[in-house]
């Protein structure tokens, strides 16, 4: 039987379109004939919000699932309008995982435990990781196959950067080894911005063939969809952001064709 990928989508840096990526990738990866699972592990849920799902306290979400031990089956959600993919939502609770967790064994590998049973039900599962480099985090990479990293064209878009990679070498070398760097994603790309030329060109120079070809640009639908709890897909298919990301998620798979060729 074929096992589902695992992928965290990562930057402790906030607005670099993080959330956005996950969502739309995943819509996108879906509606290219696969199964998707979203899993929600930022403790602000606007990934659950943001495709129109809103963890209850008397739901179950990410947060019972670490603490109360409920089967991870229980929690998982189906997203409306969106065949193949579903969502394990979170609560602002997710955030009391860090403290709750301290005195356990084994803490880092909670999160790869729980994924487990679901390896066989889909093809991708993306990790949506909050941005800090904590114990949520930690979990998220040490569950992953891979990571992918988006990055905003700006200025200090390489700050933090450094940080993120030597976390992601820590893990790989105490808890993962299979862990790799999937890719890096340019967001928020404004092409009559001379500085988004110098910064991707930074970004390309150091990390090479890992940077997507596609980039993703700056785009009022992919601001406004997640109000109305949709993927820009379902929101508005012809903007140019639902194309950038499905040209993304078609990018996404031919890679992953390339790696099991």
């Amino acid at each position: 039987m074929n096992s589902g990928k695992i992928i965290a989508i990562t930057n402790q840096k906030g607005g670099v379109g993080k959330t956005t990526t996950s969502i739309n990738l995943a819509a996108s990866v879906a509606r290219l004939g696969k199964r998707v699972l979203v899993v929600d592990s930022d403790p602000q849920g606007n990934a659950s919000s943001g495709l129109g799902i809103t963890a209850r306290k008397n739901n179950y979400h990410l947060y019972h699932c670490y603490v109360n031990k409920v089967e991870i089956f229980e929690a998982i959600r189906q997203v409306n309008g969106a065949e193949g993919l579903d969502i394990l939502p979170t609560h602002i609770d997710l955030i009391g995982v860090e403290v709750e967790l301290l005195n356990e064994k084994q803490r880092e590998r909670f999160l790869r435990n729980m994924l487990a049973p679901l390896l066989s039900k889909y093809d991708y599962i993306f990790v949506d990781c909050p941005p800090s480099l904590g114990l949520l985090t930690v979990n998220a990479l040490t569950a992953s196959d891979s990571v992918i990293i988006p990055m905003q064209c700006e200025y200090f878009a390489l700050e933090g950067l450094s940080q993120l990679v030597r976390t992601i070498r820590l893990v790989k070398n105490s808890y993962n080894h299979k862990l790799k760097i999937e890719g890096l994603l340019l967001t928020m790309y404004d092409k009559r911005n001379r500085l988004t030329f110098q910064v991707a060109k930074e970004i390309k120079k150091h990390f090479k063939d890992k940077v997507y070809t596609t980039v993703i640009p700056r785009n009022v639908r992919l601001s406004e969809c997640p109000s109305h709890g949709k993927s820009v897909l379902d929101y508005d298919p012809r903007s140019t952001g639902a194309q950038a990301y499905l040209k993304l998620g078609k990018e996404f798979l031919k890679k992953q064709s390339n790696y099991s060729a």
